[in-house]
């Protein structure tokens, strides 16, 4: 007989970095490093066209990288994740604007979870004022979207990165 887990494998950390000012992002990225680890991957750089939701804060022009990290967490406290990223947020902010947005989440064989501190109904509380969401799930090969899945994390350039760090993930657990 198989022996029972009470808790799940270790998760792969994914970071959604972006910012107008190319300068901000190094600076978070290397923040990012500092509290979590080395990468094990890094998209290429990525427009931000599917909304103007962020222009009044970050102004446009907006790029987007994903990261990911080599060391895989566990998800006991999980949400501490986006409390760290929201300080780094703050610390990077200039006249009460924030110039880099970092938006964490995680990818494990089944799915892609991000964090949020905005309630809805998809949405689960975990802690904190910190909430969760399946963002993205896999099925027949390589993660799906779901209604209320962002069009960026929707589309395909987002499902190849997530199915690149899905490969990584699975790799490490092996």
């Amino acid at each position: 007989m198989a022996k029972s887990r009470l808790y799940p494998n270790r998760v792969k950390l994914i970071v959604s970095v972006f910012s107008s000012d190319p300068g901000q992002f190094l600076k978070a990225k290397g923040a990012l490093k500092r509290i979590f680890g080395n990468t094990d991957f890094e998209s290429n750089v990525l427009d931000f066209v599917h909304t103007n939701y962020y222009y009044e804060e970050f102004g446009k022009d907006l790029k987007r990288k994903i990261l990911s990290f080599e060391k895989l967490i566990t998800l006991k406290n999980i949400y501490n994740v986006k409390l760290k990223t929201g300080a780094l947020e703050r610390k990077f902010s200039k006249f009460g604007k924030r110039t880099v947005n970092i938006d964490p989440g995680y990818v494990d064989l089944s799915k892609l979870v991000l964090f949020s501190t905005k309630d809805y109904s998809h949405r689960i509380y975990l802690d904190k004022g910190i909430f969760s969401e399946v963002t993205l799930f896999y099925k027949d090969k390589g993660f799906n979207g779901w209604p209320w899945t962002y069009p960026d994390y929707g589309s395909k350039i987002y499902i190849d990165i997530f199915n690149s760090i899905r490969r990584i993930y699975k790799d490490q657990l092996h």
